[in-house]
């Protein structure tokens, strides 16, 4: 299967869109905002040394091996904002591995906003598994399959999360919205402050075709690289909102590179969807 979208599929995609409007993602606050500096805002938190900071703290490096993978986490905890990292994943044949990209509180009913890269064998496209858990309670995935290889070069993995909604953006296209739905009775992450995480590990009994396909260990060390990391808790973003652009990019990216979602999964809730299922 190629990650390649087919050329109708991009012209459905440009159509009223002009050149201008696919570099402006969500919506940008004119606050300036400069990458931060690896050394002053994570701590590398497992690994053994796996994990490593260049560049003056421009660059991190994560690895994986047969002993161990790594990871790191933010020094500081974040309520709201739009949170960019860029990341290069691993490249080749990276089946089994996981690279996991996340925001979590702490404590038995935390919330968390996900984004997990399962890898492939060569030639086969990344899965990008997203998730949000709210209240300890999460079981709301959906999956896709991205539009280039993100192991080639470095790509922006962006959350906004604001009061109404949480938006997973992949270079400021959106691949996901899930809306405030308290009134309908589904909890909404809000009230947690959370940190940024990622690690790279060996997940082999699920991540690659359910687990068929393993780490092929001859190709380790696995790495999977970081920069350009930026949060803006600015009011901009507190307010932002899905314009109708964005909109037609979401519904280009759930046409054609979609491959799961929880709300059309009928096996798996043979009693009814959640609730939020009728607006997402």
């Amino acid at each position: 299967m190629t990650n390649r979208p087919s050329v109708k599929c991009l012209k459905e995609f440009d159509a009223g869109l002009s050149p201008k409007d696919h570099g402006g993602g969500i919506g940008r606050s004119k606050t300036a905002v400069s990458a931060g500096n690896f050394n002053e805002e994570f701590d590398i938190t497992w690994g053994d040394g796996r994990g490593k900071i260049f560049n003056n703290g421009q660059l991190l490096t994560l690895n994986l091996d047969r002993y161990s993978g790594s990871g790191f986490q933010s020094k500081k905890q974040h309520l709201f904002g739009k949170i960019d990292m860029q990341l290069k994943l691993v490249p080749r044949n990276s089946a089994g591995t996981v690279t996991a990209y996340y925001l979590r509180s702490q404590g038995p009913t935390w919330d968390e906003i996900d984004f997990e890269f399962l890898g492939n064998l060569s030639g086969h496209p990344y899965t990008v598994h997203t998730n949000v858990y709210s209240q300890g309670k999460g079981d709301r995935e959906q999956q896709f399959h991205l539009w280039f290889d993100p192991a080639v070069n470095f790509h922006t993995y962006s959350v906004l999360w604001n009061p109404q909604r949480i938006v997973f953006s992949v270079d400021g296209i959106p691949i996901r919205e899930f809306k405030n739905l308290e009134a309908i009775g589904v909890p909404f992450p809000k009230n947690q402050p959370m940190r940024i995480y990622s690690s790279l590990w060996n997940a082999d009994d699920w991540a690659t075709r359910g687990g068929l396909i393993k780490t092929d260990w001859s190709q380790a060390p696995f790495t999977a690289s970081y920069r350009n990391f930026k949060v803006d808790g600015s009011r901009a973003w507190l307010l932002q909102q899905m314009d109708s652009t964005n909109q037609r990019r979401l519904y280009w990216v759930r046409k054609n590179h979609m491959i799961y979602n929880y709300c059309t999964d009928t096996k798996r809730f043979p009693q009814g969807f959640p609730k939020e299922c009728a607006v997402h």
